[in-house]
């Protein structure tokens, strides 16, 4: 019997996980695998990093240090056989001041006019492959985009009727997450502005039946899933 395959994650929160992992067992099926958040990590309580897209940049300039270069020859993947990268797309429109980030070049803003979608991920992107120190996307790495914020994906998956209702292009419409707080309060996802993990966990099985939907509807979604399916 082969060993699980082993996948890192590196993302803005422990929901977004929940919702790579809910991808990742889609795009495997049967074939078992192990996914570890190394940012921001559960067992820590987010340790000096902290979380958010701030700390997913910090995560990256630490790797590339640690590799004396680009993120490839980084140690940790003798340890996994993939890693994923998560950035949502709203951070296309962050600032690094936000973070209280003054060591990072002048390369945030960087949104575009949505439609199309991919104007401000592929901007983004480019900002990403800096900040691991890559020209291009490195072998054993996925990058992981969703447009405008994972809960984009998630809300497209589990209230298909909201999802109609929407005019435009979902991809683009503001606070999504906004959205799945107004939903009926059995299996509401967010509440207060918080995000329950717990719900997120126990629906998570409902995000890998309807994916399918979620990726006819978001290229994002469409985008991260074949580049997985390279790895299967």
């Amino acid at each position: 019997m082969s060993n699980p395959f082993r996948v890192a994650v590196v993302a803005e929160g422990l929901t977004d996980k929940i919702i790579i992992d809910a991808v990742i067992s889609k795009v495997f099926g049967d074939r078992p695998f192990i996914l570890r958040q190394l940012q921001p990590e559960e067992s820590l309580a987010f340790g000096p990093i902290g979380t958010g897209w701030g700390g997913v940049y910090r995560w990256c300039r630490q790797a590339s240090a640690r590799a004396s270069g680009p993120i490839r020859d980084d140690p940790l993947f003798l340890t996994y056989d993939l890693l994923i990268l998560h950035l949502d797309a709203d951070v296309a429109g962050k600032d690094y001041a936000d973070y209280g980030i003054r060591d990072a070049p002048n390369d945030l803003p960087c949104s575009q006019p949505c439609p199309p979608p991919e104007a401000s991920t592929n901007a983004l992107r480019k900002v990403m492959l800096r900040w691991i120190g890559e020209n291009a996307v490195p072998p054993k790495t996925v990058f992981c985009t969703p447009s405008i914020m994972t809960e984009t994906w998630v809300l497209c998956a589990l209230y298909p009727s909201v999802v109609l209702a929407i005019k435009g292009n979902l991809e683009c419409i503001p606070y999504p997450d906004r959205r799945l707080q107004a939903q009926r309060k059995t299996g509401r996802l967010i509440t207060g502005g918080k995000k329950d993990v717990e719900v997120y966990r126990v629906r998570a099985h409902e995000i890998t039946k309807a994916w399918d939907q979620v990726r006819a509807r978001c290229s994002e979604a469409d985008r991260f899933l074949s580049d997985l399916t390279v790895f299967v």
